[in-house]
Parts: C-alpha cells; structure tokens; sequence
C-alpha cells in the first residue's frame, strides 16, 4: 500500500487528504475530507488528475496587446505542455469578448479554449 498527500480544492478549505492506493495504484481508501466534494476530488485526482489551463494570447488590431485565456473545462493533467504548446503562435483578431472561443479542441483534448477579457477594436482620435 502506498499513501498520497493531496491538498483538495474543491472548495475553500483545503482538506489535507490522504489517499491510500494497492500495488496496481488502485484507490484503496480516502481520509481527512471534511466533505463530499473532497472524497470525489480525491478519487478524480487519483484516477485522471486533470487542471483549468489558463494562458494569453497576442491580440491583433485591439485596445489590448493580449487577451487572457481559459480553458472551458479541465483538461488532463499529462497535455498541460501540449496546451501551452497550442497556444505559442496564435494570435486573436479584436474585438474579442469574454467566451469568445479562440481555438476549438486545444491540444486534442476535446475542450476550448475561451477568452476572459474583453478586448475592443483599436480606434485612433
């Protein structure tokens, strides 16, 4: 049996959770959540850690040189790099709004890739 330290985040309180796996990394138990959210991030963690993937990207012909950008939803922990690989070369065309999608299927992994900042057209007076 091997034990994991995991600091949940599912919520504010950031239970220190120890999981316990078998030879074979499989979850054998789960202890030190204070709620139900923990036990299920644990087992996730475990199972298929995945992490929001947060970056910029340039901005063409905008107010702003960047735009900030998020993933949709989590995406596996292990295409992080391929992500931020994704995202080197591109470049967005303003206006922008908040969710707009700036790249469909970041890295393969099925999710996009959305703004969080809004970003205008550059106007000169």
């Amino acid at each position: 049996m091997n034990e994991l330290n995991i600091v949940c985040t599912a919520c504010p309180m950031g239970c220190s959770i120890t999981a316990t796996v078998d030879e074979h990394e499989t979850l054998v138990s789960v202890a030190g959540h204070r709620c139900r959210r923990g036990e299920a991030y644990a087992r996730a963690e475990i199972a298929n850690p995945a992490r929001s993937f947060h970056s910029t990207l340039r901005v063409a012909g905008g107010d702003l040189p960047m735009v900030s950008v998020k993933t949709a939803a989590p995406v596996p922990k292990s295409t992080l790099m391929a992500c931020a690989e994704a995202t080197r070369d591109i470049t967005a065309n303003a206006p922008i709004a908040v969710g707009d999608v700036l790249l469909r299927d970041i890295a393969g992994t099925g999710v996009d890739l959305v703004a969080t900042t809004r970003v205008l057209p550059c106007s000169f007076s």
